[in-house]
């Protein structure tokens, strides 16, 4: 296994920056693929620990998020908290579920990517993202992790149809004492993905808004048993 994880790519022809970490073996029928995506105003080195921690037999990309908004501190979209909940940029998100799109369907040829297996997990708005790209485009991933994150209800008019989402897979999980995103949006995530008929694994923990040991450990041991169903 190959950590280049201190070493930014440029975005090229993939269009958004990220660092990777190569699996352990190499697979002539193509590697499987965790994207994995930072929160707002954070950047891709905060998952770099998580990265290094995933099943060896993938490979793993930590993308950046499209918009700077400061020294070292990038995002997805613009979003604003208040009162009745956040508000988004619903143009941006909607560009950089694009971009995620484009991102993913250059991996096979840039890294030997199966595009049969992969998935795509994030962090508060990178969870976002990963429940905007799997419910929109389930073509192009197995499955999908929202950590600490909610689905955006302006993705509804883009949702793909239930037959098309069987395929996927969901993890979700999120600290009861959340006080950014309340423990509410996972729990109206689960609800939604299981009436869509997707097969979801969901944890509660007693945290706020961060991403814990533990569910670092929940989202390998699902992820590794997802590669290993895959035929990985």
């Amino acid at each position: 296994m190959t950590d280049t994880l201190d070493d930014l790519m440029p975005g090229s022809s993939l269009g958004l920056a990220h660092r990777v970490r190569t699996p352990s073996v190499a697979s002539e029928s193509g590697s499987p693929c965790l994207i994995l995506l930072h929160g707002v105003g954070a950047n891709e080195v905060h998952l770099t620990d998580l990265a290094r921690q995933l099943d060896p037999r993938l490979t793993v990309l930590v993308a950046r998020g499209p918009l700077e908004m400061g020294a070292a501190r990038f995002g997805w979209f613009p979003v604003r908290f208040t009162p009745g909940g956040p508000v988004i940029d619903a143009a941006q998100a909607e560009r950089a579920r694009e971009a995620l799109i484009t991102f993913i369907d250059g991996l096979p040829a840039a890294y030997g990517i199966d595009r049969r297996r992969i998935w795509i997990g994030g962090f508060s708005q990178g969870g976002i993202m990963s429940a905007s790209v799997a419910l929109t485009a389930p073509e192009r991933v197995a499955g999908f992790a929202v950590m600490s994150g909610r689905v955006l209800p302006e993705i509804a008019a883009r949702m793909a149809n239930p037959a098309s989402l069987r395929h996927v897979r969901a993890f979700i999980s999120h600290g009861i004492h959340d006080d950014k995103l309340g423990i509410q949006y996972a729990r109206d995530a689960q609800s939604l993905v299981s009436r869509l008929g997707l097969r979801v694994q969901y944890r509660e923990y007693s945290a706020g808004h961060l991403l814990t040991d533990e569910m670092q450990q929940d989202f390998c041991g699902w992820l590794a048993e997802q590669i290993s169903q895959r035929g990985a």
